[in-house]
């Protein structure tokens, strides 16, 4: 049996190389590859498509929540609260900024903030919160947002990995006081290389955002604040174009896979993904948990069927986050899922058979242990 990858990035290439291959020679001969007509062009198409006034491309998602957060003003002396189960850019970003990060536990459905913790979490330091929109499926917003406004706190979307995702019908991304994605190459909209977005309505974020990510240059080489070098390039941006015009289709396609895995899966003791009334899930990851993960990745592994963890150990158990004073059971319902989250193949090329084989092997492990 052919070995099947979590994600096939070279598939996708050869689905759309011509138009690839055109978008990159367009770039080489324009001869301007830094913050020029395609990057302008890519911010333009990706704001209308967030339903947004405002796109600012950066060179990683990473970048966009630092910059989303000093154009907020937040900084030394600030909280914001977010989750422990989340890629650690997410923490590490707040880090940067100078704020402390907050960790608060998740929604068992959702995997994503639990609005009722984040409400116990509130000081008088917090100036804002990050709800990270996990595998493709938003946080439930309409409490965060309340929560917030009644605070006045600012809301940050993390929408690394929800390109497209809706909820209650509005994309993820427009419903914060900025928002911030990340291109890297296994997202559902993914460049050949880093790359990130913040995205906003206020023209006021969206000038120092312009500010922030080129040294703060109103004119060439003349500071008007203190800014860094967090610039989008113009071979990414010219890809992104591309790939941006495909991504409703391979969402489409994400989606029947997944519900396929769940028909597949109904029956097979798996915690399979929730999907909530109120939102579109656009699966950038199919996770399912069981109490055997390890030994179910062992059996996969051994069929060649290839899976991923996300994410093995919470950020508040991390030897690097020892700072943040949590300890094991601070966060339970994060700390069992890491325990037991398990990201099977999905990937938009990815064939109906292949899903079929995964469900299937599966099924026979499930098998295995009730005999």
């Amino acid at each position: 049996m052919k070995a099947i990858p979590v994600v096939d990035l070279k598939a996708q290439y050869h689905s759309i190389r011509a138009e690839i291959d055109q978008a990159i020679a367009r770039v080489l001969e324009q001869g301007n590859f830094i913050l020029s007509r395609e990057v302008v062009a890519f911010e333009q198409e990706f704001a209308s498509y967030c339903g947004v006034a405002h796109a600012v491309g950066v060179d990683s998602g990473t970048a966009a929540l630092h910059l989303a957060l000093l154009a907020c003003g937040i900084g030394p002396g600030d909280e914001v609260i977010t989750t422990a189960h989340t890629a650690v850019a997410t923490v590490a970003a707040i880090e940067m900024s100078g704020a402390r990060p907050v960790l608060v536990d998740i929604d068992r459905q959702r995997y994503t903030i639990d609005p009722e913790k984040m409400a116990a979490a509130i000081t008088p330091r917090t100036r804002a919160a990050i709800p990270v929109h996990l595998y493709g499926c938003p946080a439930e917003l309409a409490p965060i947002l309340e929560l917030a406004r009644a605070k006045n706190i600012l809301i940050i979307e993390d929408c690394a990995q929800a390109h497209g995702a809706t909820y209650l019908g509005k994309r993820v991304g427009s419903w914060g006081d900025m928002a911030a994605f990340s291109f890297y190459p296994t997202k559902n909209l993914g460049a050949l290389g880093d790359g990130g977005a913040l995205v906003m309505n206020d023209d006021s974020l969206a000038k120092r955002a312009r500010l922030l990510r080129q040294y703060g240059w109103e004119e060439r080489y003349i500071s008007t604040i203190k800014g860094w070098n967090s610039r989008l390039d113009e071979l990414q941006a010219a890809v992104l174009r591309v790939k941006l015009r495909h991504l409703d289709a391979w969402n489409a396609r994400r989606q029947k896979l997944a519900h396929l895995y769940n028909d597949l899966l109904s029956e097979s003791g798996l915690i399979l993904p929730s999907q909530p009334a109120n939102v579109e899930h656009v699966y950038h990851q199919y996770v399912v948990q069981h109490p055997q993960r390890d030994s179910l990745r062992a059996f996969l592994s051994q069929r060649e069927i290839h899976t991923l963890v996300h994410y093995p150990l919470p950020i508040h158990l991390q030897p690097a986050y020892k700072n943040l004073d949590y300890a094991w059971g601070d966060l339970p319902i994060t700390e069992q899922a890491a325990g037991q989250v398990l990201s099977l193949p999905l990937y938009p090329e990815m064939s109906e058979d292949s899903v079929q084989m995964v469900g299937q092997a599966v099924i026979e492990f499930a098998r295995g242990l009730n005999n």
